[in-house]
C-alpha cells in the first residue's frame, strides 16, 4: 500500500486516511488501489469491527484527481468503481469524518459511507456541472435516496455547496462536532458500534440496505434468510447469557 494511503487499527477500529494534503486529498489510481485495499482488510479481518475514512490535514476528499483524468488516468477498480469503493461498500460498518470539503468524488465516498460525522466547518457538493461532467460515482443515485430527491437535483444541476448544519438538517449526516474533532467523534461512535454483537451489527446493515428493492411478498422472507443463521448463532446466547449475567458480552462473531 502507497503513503498515499494511511491505515492504522486500534481496539478494533481502522482509521484510513487518504494522504494527498497537497492535492486536496483528491482521488487518484493508488489511492483507489490503497483504499480497496484497506476494506478488504476490515472485512477479512474478524479484529476489525468498524472503519472510518477521512483525510489528512483537515480536507476530506476534493473529488477525482483532475490532473491525472487529462493524462488518461482513471481512479476505478474493475468491480468496486471510483475509489475502489462506491460499487463494492464493505459489509462491516464504514464511517466518514469529515473535514473542510467533500466534494465531487469525495461527496460521493461520504455518503457511500454507512454514516458521517462532520465538523461544523465542511462544505458538501457535487459540482460536477460546472467541469461539465457529471457525479457518476453514485451521487446521482444515491442522493435521491438519503435525502429528498428535488433538493439533490437542486445540488446535481447547480453544482452548489451547502453546509454542514444544512446536511444535518437535511439527514445527510449523523453528528456535526467542532473542527478537527471529526476522527475522534467517529471513534467513539465506532466503538459504540464495535461493542454490539458482530454479526447483528453486519445483518443490521444488509437488511437496511438490501430492504428498499424488497417487495411486500418477499420481504419476510428475505429478512429471514438474514436472521436466522444470527439468532441461531453462538452470540446470541452469548448476549442472552451476558444480559442474565449483568456483564459484557464475549463476542465471538459466530
Amino acid at each position: 500500500m502507497s503513503d498515499e494511503v494511511l491505515v492504522s487499527v486500534d481496539d478494533g477500529i481502522m482509521v484510513v486516511t487518504i494522504n494527498r494534503p497537497k492535492a486536496k486529498n483528491s482521488v487518484n489510481l493508488a489511492v483507489a488501489k490503497g483504499i480497496a485495499a484497506a476494506m478488504d482488510e476490515l472485512d477479512s479481518n474478524d479484529e476489525i469491527r468498524a472503519a472510518i475514512l477521512t483525510g489528512a490535514d483537515n480536507t476530506f476528499c476534493a473529488g477525482m484527481d483532475l490532473k491525472a483524468f487529462v493524462s488518461g488516468e482513471m481512479p476505478v477498480l474493475p468491480g468496486r468503481g471510483f475509489a475502489g469503493l462506491v460499487e463494492a461498500p464493505p459489509k462491516k460498518p464504514l464511517i466518514a469524518a469529515v473535514e473542510g470539503f467533500a466534494l465531487a468524488g469525495g461527496f460521493e465516498l461520504a455518503i457511500t459511507c454507512d454514516l458521517v460525522v462532520t465538523s461544523r466547518e465542511a462544505k458538501f457538493g457535487i459540482p460536477e456541472a460546472k467541469r461539465g461532467l457529471v457525479a457518476a460515482a453514485g451521487g446521482l443515485m444515491r442522493l435521491p435516496k438519503q435525502i429528498p430527491p428535488r433538493i439533490a437535483m437542486e445540488m446535481a444541476m447547480t453544482g452548489d455547496f451547502i453546509d454542514a448544519q444544512r446536511a444535518y438538517e437535511l439527514g445527510l449526516v449523523n453528528r456535526v462536532v467542532d473542527a478537527g474533532s471529526s476522527v475522534e467523534a467517529a471513534k467513539a461512535l465506532a466503538k459504540s458500534i464495535a461493542a454490539n454483537g458482530p454479526m447483528a451489527v453486519i445483518g443490521s446493515k444488509r437488511i437496511i440496505n438490501e430492504s428498499a428493492d424488497w417487495t411486500e411478498e418477499n420481504m419476510w422472507g428475505n429478512q429471514q434468510a438474514i436472521t436466522d443463521p444470527i439468532f441461531s448463532s453462538e452470540d446470541a446466547i452469548e448476549g442472552a447469557t451476558a444480559f442474565a449475567e449483568k456483564r459484557a458480552p464475549v463476542w465471538k462473531g459466530k
